[in-house]
């Protein structure tokens, strides 16, 4: 009984000590959720839902930081404590410093390896860190990693020691100033562009495997046929290993098959279930190595039957279709900023919370736009049921001339640094949501910002992964390519572009304005592309769009793409204020005219 009350005593203790090293820095507005964060392990859930292992241990938590000088020498003291996975500029960081072009922020923490793992190859992973990582592990150089948005991991098993491990972690990101893709990410945030982010942003953690193991999964779906196709990438293995994979329809094994590691092949889905935003239905799956007749490596994972096509219709006019069937997709624009963690949200509730809102106001359909999200986050969307529109960051050159950088017959002349990061990453960010039944829609570029070569990457995208649509440039400019051709107009839906040979799209439209008092990232310089005084006003004025829309739809759009979920930081046309306290338009008058353009092409 007495070590009971110790162990609570110390819990307590340490529960004690960790909120008085940590607390939210600034005055900025903050969400419901930030209250909810439990320093001793925020956002606990497991990273990675489409390759998961059963054992891990989550990093995060609160690390030491320090900002020095850009090439300074490994520092030898550390300035404080950061909340990881929270940029260090944002309010749940603990910090919310500017780190800029000139300077590096430092992370480091200790962590113990189980001794039940000793056997074991032991990874670490990060989810995200922007931009570029170096990282070491009981002083020894173990790797680096260049690009913001996308995980990357390391087998640190011959750098480790007895008893407690040293983790160091070097981030450096020159924003606007570097020709990384960085988003919306600026030095100087003003109307549409935002406060920077650097450094580690998503989850971090460590996992046992053995010596060969599964390092990724792509799954491509065929309805048609009544099949998956799987194909598993390894480290380790050996020329006579097999990859098997079970499909498995309420824990009952429906399908399976077995190849060699790397080569793609078919598992039958016998009785197809169809994955749709009506009806998310997910298969379960296992993928494992099998050696000599003993399974060395075993992941979970999950897909859904899914299909995203065009057809031409009764009229001439080319529709998108799922499965088979003509389907109108419509959705906001979903810039995925917080006000309290900017690229990371405060838990994993929050994060569902905007998709789960999304659906509730009756959209089908998410733009992803300028970001990529977490792992979870897609998984999210699977389990919804929400289509969603993935874009590239834009980055490069300086984001006002890239912005106005319009047709002139020639295409941005990118460095050969620039093309390379934006292709690796890329192909990175194609990687991370390959599997997800969710993703339909591919944008490589945003209204010129940093287009180039359209033609060349909008044809290596669809080779590498001809399983969705391109939507090569949406309010970009125009080349013969890819299956979308996609218009911005603000405010107002407007038929100003058709190509009888691919799909229309409208894909920015709306920017309804409205300040919320009380629930401003800042009080005086609020901005939307047209503004009104209250909700009534700005819901009258939301209807009268989705009503000239719905009449458009006949004569060619075939979705619509509403600006915006959110407010952000001085932009205040969200359908929600920043903080996710108020539904700033009425939820009902909204979800009617949203689901009757998204039954508009039911057949």
């Amino acid at each position: 009984m007495r070590k009971i009350i110790l162990s609570v005593l110390t819990s307590i203790l340490m529960l004690l000590t960790n909120a008085q090293q940590w607390q939210p820095a600034g005055n900025k507005i903050k969400t419901a959720w930030a209250e909810k964060i439990d320093t001793s392990d925020p956002l606990p859930e497991y990273p990675r839902p489409q390759l998961a292992r059963e054992q891990w241990i989550n990093l995060n938590g609160l690390w030491n930081f320090t900002i020095v000088e850009k090439n300074s020498n490994k520092p030898e003291t550390f300035d404080g404590n950061i909340l990881v996975p929270y940029p260090v500029e944002s309010a749940l960081s603990g910090v919310q410093e500017r780190v800029g072009e000139n300077r590096e922020l430092w992370y480091k923490r200790s962590f113990t390896v189980p001794a039940a793992w000793k056997d074991k190859n032991i990874v670490l992973n990060f989810g995200a860190v922007d931009w570029q990582a170096d990282v070491w592990i009981n002083d020894i150089k173990v790797g680096s990693h260049k690009g913001g948005y996308t995980p990357f991991s390391f087998n640190i098993t011959p750098f480790l020691v007895k008893g407690e491990q040293k983790l160091l972690v070097k981030a450096w990101d020159p924003s606007d100033k570097g020709n990384q893709p960085r988003g919306k990410q600026v030095e100087n945030p003003h109307g549409i562009w935002y406060t920077p982010v650097t450094g580690i942003w998503q989850t971090v953690w460590i996992e046992p495997v053995e010596a060969a193991y599964i390092t990724l999964l792509k799954t491509v779906p065929d309805i048609d046929r009544g099949n998956i196709s799987v194909t598993a990438d390894t480290r380790g293995t050996v020329t006579s290993d097999i990859i098997e994979v079970k499909v498995l329809e309420d824990g009952r094994v429906i399908g399976s098959g077995k190849a060699v590691p790397g080569v793609n092949f078919m598992v039958p889905v016998p009785d197809t279930k169809l994955w749709s935003p009506e009806s998310p239905y997910l298969y379960d799956m296992e993928v494992s190595i099998i050696r000599n007749g003993k399974t060395i490596d075993k992941v979970k994972s999950y897909f859904g039957m899914r299909k995203i096509s065009t057809a031409t219709d009764k009229n001439g006019i080319v529709r998108m279709q799922l499965n088979n069937k003509d389907y109108f997709q419509f959705g906001p624009l979903d810039q995925g900023w917080w006000p309290d963690g900017l690229y990371t949200a405060p838990t994993d509730e929050a994060l569902l919370f905007d998709i789960k809102k999304t659906k509730d106001l009756g959209f089908n359909m998410i733009r992803k736009h300028v970001k990529v999200e977490p792992a979870r986050w897609y998984y999210h969307c699977d389990k919804e049921g929400i289509l969603v529109w993935q874009d590239m960051p834009n980055g490069d050159a300086h984001p006002e001339w890239q912005r106005w950088n319009f047709f002139n017959g020639k295409e941005l002349v990118r460095s050969a640094e620039s093309e390379n990061n934006f292709r690796r990453e890329w192909k990175e960010v194609i990687n991370l949501t390959f599997s997800n039944p969710c993703v339909v829609v591919r944008v490589p570029f945003n209204e010129r910002w940093g287009q180039f070569k359209t033609k060349e990457i909008v044809e290596w995208t669809k080779n590498y992964d001809p399983s969705r649509l391109v939507n090569p440039a949406s309010g970009g400019n125009f080349y013969d390519t890819g299956d979308i051709i996609d218009i911005h107009n603000y405010p107002q839906p407007v038929m100003g572009l058709f190509d009888s040979k691919k799909v229309n799209v409208l894909g920015e439209y709306g920017g309804i304005g409205l300040a919320i008092e009380g629930h401003l990232w800042e009080k005086d310089r609020n901005w939307g592309y047209v503004q009104y005084k209250n909700s009534e006003e700005a819901t009258s004025e939301y209807v009268k769009y989705a009503e000239k829309l719905k009449q458009l739809i006949p004569f060619g759009y075939s979705a619509a793409v509403y600006t915006q979920t959110t407010d952000v930081e001085i932009e205040v046309n969200g359908l929600m204020t920043y903080d996710r306290k108020i539904i700033k338009l009425d939820e009902a008058k909204i979800r009617k005219v949203n689901r009757e353009i998204c039954r508009s092409l039911n057949n």
